[in-house]
């Protein structure tokens, strides 16, 4: 059963809400095991450094290359992941998620408005969703799922998804923009897919040649050679 992107915002959202009175009397806390809690402002983990949950309201977050965290949550901000770093999750309400080279996400990548992507080798224990905004794989590993509503997807070439695909069909509600254009899904070359593709809306499904995917359901594929299909 997937879960929704929005009731995870939702929970983000409140959990950093029941917080802002601590948080606005320290402006910036750093606990001594490494969590780190802001309401405005970016929070910054150098490289080769470890550190625990990081959480910021209205700000950035970025973990440089070989440094570990246990979480990075924000709602209106950017979260950036070096390569070879490790955390347990990764979410945003309001901004765009890159995860770096051969890093190690343990549960689950989430955002609601903001695109997705997952650098060479990287690999994502659970499921990666979102609502508005593109998902991309290039030569990654998803073991969870992948779930959107109005974002493409590019499942690049070697890239490797269990538990599915899922496109929902969008609902009204303030976090649905963009809806009327149909996503354009992309399995690339030598990409595997377990779990099946599932489309609850109207899409543009490219699928390479060379790829393997388990059953198809509401969509028919163009196949394709090549790195890519023709725009």
């Amino acid at each position: 059963m997937y879960h929704t992107s929005l009731q995870n915002a939702l929970r983000l959202i409140l959990g950093l809400a029941l917080s802002l009175p601590l948080l606005a009397a320290a402006r910036s806390h750093d606990s001594g095991n490494g969590d780190i809690d802001k309401v405005n402002g970016s929070i910054h983990v150098d490289a080769g450094q470890t550190a625990g949950k990081l959480s910021t309201v209205n700000g950035s977050i970025h973990v440089a290359d070989g440094a570990h965290a246990s979480s990075a949550e924000t709602v209106n901000g950017a979260v950036d992941i070096g390569a070879q770093s490790d955390l347990d999750t990764v979410e945003t309400v309001n901004g765009g998620i890159v995860i770096g080279e051969q890093t190690k996400v343990r549960k689950t990548v989430e955002a609601v408005n903001g695109s997705i992507s997952l650098g060479l080798g990287s690999d994502v224990a659970g499921r990666v969703s979102n609502v508005n905004g593109g998902i991309k794989l290039k030569g990654a590993h998803v073991g969870g799922g992948i779930e959107t509503v109005s974002g493409g997807v590019t499942i690049g070439a070697d890239s490797r998804l269990e538990g599915g695909l899922l496109v929902k069909k969008p609902s009204s509600g303030w976090f649905n923009f963009g809806i009327e254009k149909k996503p354009r899904i992309v399995i690339g070359p030598h990409a595997q897919v377990q779990g099946g593709l599932t489309f609850h809306r109207e899409v543009e499904l490219y699928v390479s040649s060379s790829a393997n995917v388990d059953k198809i359901e509401g969509a028919t594929p163009v196949s394709f050679s090549g790195d890519s299909p023709a725009d």
